[in-house]
């Protein structure tokens, strides 16, 4: 099983498929993953596979990591277009997110004011306030909302703790547009069961969670890396085409990486 896991707690940079030079934060132990989901698609793979054993990285720790990487890459003349909060599970899972964030946008005030500062978040920790209060303060808010099927959820996503998709959309809704969804689609078998979300079936009551919450914009997307549940597959480009000509028809601005 080939899964990635990142260093602690600066990565990178990397391309992103969606972002552009993205230089990324991991604020989850370097040796393992600590997250809310246990999805079967995750490329660092399944939650009980990498248990860390070393600490997550302290407020201190990032910011002076943090400092140190952007002081050397406007040296070298190569700036970031984003500053990525992700890695090896569910960022906002950190206990001094919101003050991580705040020391965050005032070092890319000095280094790379061009960049964006992105979460990339399941979601699950939205209703905190802090956390809540933190996502506020950045440039893209990207929120996984893979479908709003609960049994779908249990399967795929598999949340390790309390999950209400219907609370989490009412909560999504109180950015007032200060969001993007991301979504995951694909095709496979997963334990025997059929776990492919690009039918009607998934995709209508979706959009119309979308069109309730409202986002800045949705970003889709299908398996890209080697997945732990090997019973997975890609959406195909005219799956995900179709899927953005129907959210651009609500007046949501969308793409697609394939």
């Amino acid at each position: 099983m080939s899964t990635i896991i990142y260093p602690s707690p600066i990565f990178g940079p990397v391309h992103s498929r969606r972002l552009g030079v993205s230089l990324g934060i991991n604020l989850m132990p370097a040796d393992g993953k600590v997250c809310t989901f246990d999805c079967i698609y995750c490329e660092c793979g399944f939650n009980a596979d990498h248990r860390p054993t070393l600490k997550r990285p302290t407020r201190e720790e990032v910011s002076t990591a943090l400092e140190a990487r952007l002081r050397r890459m406007k040296d070298e003349g190569v700036l970031p277009d984003v500053l990525t909060f992700a890695g090896n599970g569910e960022p906002t899972a950190h206990p001094d997110f919101l003050n991580i964030i705040k020391d965050t946008i005032t070092l890319r005030n000095r280094y790379c004011p061009a960049a964006k500062v992105s979460v990339l978040s399941n979601a699950t920790l939205i209703m905190r306030p802090q956390v809540f209060e933190a996502l506020m303060l950045v440039d893209n808010n990207i929120l996984k909302l893979d479908t709003v099927n609960t049994e779908y959820i249990r399967i795929v996503n598999r949340p390790t703790g309390h999950y209400d998709v219907r609370e989490l959309i009412e909560k999504m809704k109180e950015f007032r547009g200060h969001c993007i969804v991301q979504t995951m689609f694909m095709h496979g078998i997963s334990n025997g069961q059929d776990v492919g979300n690009l039918t009607d079936k998934y995709i209508d009551p979706w959009l119309k969670a979308v069109k309730e919450i409202s986002p800045q914009q949705v970003m889709i997307y299908t398996i890209d890396r080697e997945t732990p549940d090997h019973g997975l597959s890609k959406a195909t480009a005219q799956e995900l085409d179709s899927i953005v000509a129907r959210i651009e028809a609500m007046g949501i601005k969308a793409s697609a990486s394939y």
